[in-house]
């Protein structure tokens, strides 16, 4: 099984980079982030006609989630809990069975945190509630990932430059902190367990000439928990449709596991 994650960076704009995307690599799941529509504006068709069951959780303009699945949805759940009064769409969670049980999937949007203050602690306070929705989940010892766009530079060498981004809500100290207290529950980065080589990005910033600089940053992850991690076959970054036409400003990411 192949699961996928990728910021899509407004999916009416990126509607055909999205569909060429997924006929050519076909993962089984897709988790889209930054979809940037309510649901009933959600291009479902376009994939439903490529296989897919969709589930979506959105937000008018910004933010906003959706899953796809070439099995069905056993159970969807959107929003994260820890929060009544929190009504940014960043979190949906689904489950699929598959022949040696069942995989829970979570997409994740995480906050920027960069702005005012305020930004910063909302995403900390993010980030403790997602820790606690993680360790509720892992006690079901099932094949859970936690898939998406982080907002985290995880280490030094995730980032092209890191004296430039000390300051910065991605690669603050105590961003990192609750990223290794997720990582301390016992999950495990995919794409780490499979790569060790420094400078391998997953966003490349629109100014500046980034992507031809190569100046980048790896802050879109798949977690495992024990059960996936022990079914991990190989974890990779497809950097090509940075270089199409109209592209996020994100690529995906792709994870196989023997589900």
């Amino acid at each position: 099984m192949k699961i996928a994650t990728w910021n899509i960076n407004g999916v009416k704009a990126r509607i055909d980079t999205a569909t060429t995307w997924l006929k050519s690599e076909s993962p089984d799941i897709a988790c889209l982030q930054e979809i940037k529509c309510m649901d009933e504006a959600f291009p479902t068709h376009a994939f439903e006609d490529l296989g897919y069951n969709v589930a979506v959780h959105g937000q008018k303009g910004f933010n906003g989630v959706a899953l796809l699945s070439k099995l069905p949805f056993d159970e969807v759940t959107p929003g994260l809990a820890g929060d009544a009064e929190d009504v940014q769409a960043r979190y949906l969670e689904g489950v699929v069975s598959v022949p040696s049980g069942v995989v829970r999937v979570v997409n994740i949007y995480l906050p920027n945190g960069n702005g005012a203050p305020e930004k910063f602690a909302y995403k900390l306070a993010w980030m403790n509630r997602l820790k606690e929705r993680v360790k509720a989940l892992l006690a079901f010892e099932e094949p859970l990932v936690v898939a998406g766009d982080y907002n985290v530079i995880p280490a030094p060498e995730d980032v092209y430059n890191p004296s430039a981004w000390m300051d910065d809500a991605l690669f603050r100290p105590e961003t990192r902190a609750h990223f290794q207290a997720l990582l301390n529950l016992g999950l495990t980065d995919a794409f780490r367990a499979c790569h060790d080589e420094p400078h391998r990005f997953t966003f490349w910033d629109y100014q500046a000439g980034a992507w031809q600089k190569n100046h980048g940053l790896r802050i879109d992850h798949l977690l495992l928990s024990p059960q996936a991690a022990d079914r991990l076959i190989a974890c990779e970054i497809d950097a090509t449709p940075r270089s199409w036409e109209k592209p996020s400003d994100h690529v995906p990411i792709v994870a196989e596991l023997s589900l």
